[in-house]
């Protein structure tokens, strides 16, 4: 087997980058037909095409994303010489997460809880929109997206979607408002949602869609006192006691366990659905496996 050439790894890294190898040739003071011949070359000692053409530019294919990764961690290791024998200079691999926008934080603090701390690892996360997220995971951006939205996976569809949790949804507002008109909890679910200011989900959003369905069930025209499509302002709209929200209880765990805010009643026939999407990959992080290995949870 050819041995590798961190030179090599050097133009490749500068390549993708750029995107382009004339514009990677200008910075490194190369021609274009040698920056060529030398990346062609590392692609022939690792047994695999790193780049494809897209347009007038170069892309990474899978094995070049893996590629990189390794030489970030080859040359950052190599910057970091003299710390080798401090923590501080151990190789990290990293594990790109995706995570919709207006997802739940505890959700996302869950799923990745059993990376946290470790040595070995780096978690980047970023957050946006589904389509911007499933584009970033098509391109090998991140690793995972977690979602409550699952995708539409067509025949064809590079998507793989686990399901990891299924959780309660509930009614949650103040003590002084579940408890302040001397009712004790007592009232059901129907009287709450006909007699109490409602915090909801957007009307864009699965649970919304769910509640909507169930207050037609029931007969209810709700009152609603404000909306929002993002699972924090819904959790601190119910703590400044705008309404009682309708929030899955993962949301304000620590708000319940404190008692800042409490149940006045679950909601039987809502609960929100936890998933992870991966992209069908030939070589997927194995970072990933421990994170998707457990069973699914009604539950946290």
């Amino acid at each position: 087997m050819a041995q590798l050439n961190l030179h090599h790894l050097r133009l490749f890294r500068a390549v993708a980058a750029d995107g382009t190898l004339t514009g990677a040739a200008r910075r490194l003071n190369l021609s274009q037909s040698a920056l060529s011949t030398q990346i062609r070359t590392l692609e022939a000692t690792l047994g695999h095409d790193l780049f494809e053409r897209r347009g007038r530019g170069l892309v990474l294919t899978e094995a070049g994303r893996i590629a990189l990764d390794h030489a970030e961690a080859i040359f950052r290791t190599a910057d970091d010489l003299t710390a080798t024998l401090r923590e501080t200079g151990r190789t990290r691999r990293p594990l790109r997460v995706g995570a919709l926008a207006t997802l739940s934080r505890n959700f996302q603090m869950q799923f990745l809880r059993p990376l946290i701390g470790r040595t070995d690892v780096e978690v980047v996360l970023r957050s946006g929109s589904q389509a911007e997220l499933l584009r970033d995971l098509d391109a090998l951006a991140l690793d995972v997206v977690l979602t409550n939205l699952a995708p539409a996976r067509e025949a064809g569809s590079p998507w793989l979607v686990h399901r990891l949790a299924e959780q309660p949804v509930s009614l949650i507002g103040t003590p002084a408002r579940v408890s302040g008109q001397g009712l004790g909890g007592d009232w059901g679910l129907a009287q709450w949602l006909s007699r109490e200011a409602l915090i909801l989900p957007a009307p864009d959003t699965a649970l919304r869609a769910a509640f909507d369905a169930l207050a037609a069930r029931l007969g209810i025209a709700p009152v609603i006192a404000a909306e929002a499509d993002d699972m924090a302002m819904l959790r601190l709209l119910a703590r400044e006691d705008a309404g009682l929200a309708v929030i899955p209880t993962i949301v304000v765990q620590d708000e319940l366990a404190s008692g800042m805010l409490v149940e006045a009643a679950p909601i039987a026939d809502m609960r929100e659905t936890f998933y992870a999407i991966t992209r069908d990959r030939r070589f997927p992080n194995p970072l990933l496996a421990a994170l998707l290995s457990a069973r699914p949870r009604r539950d946290f």
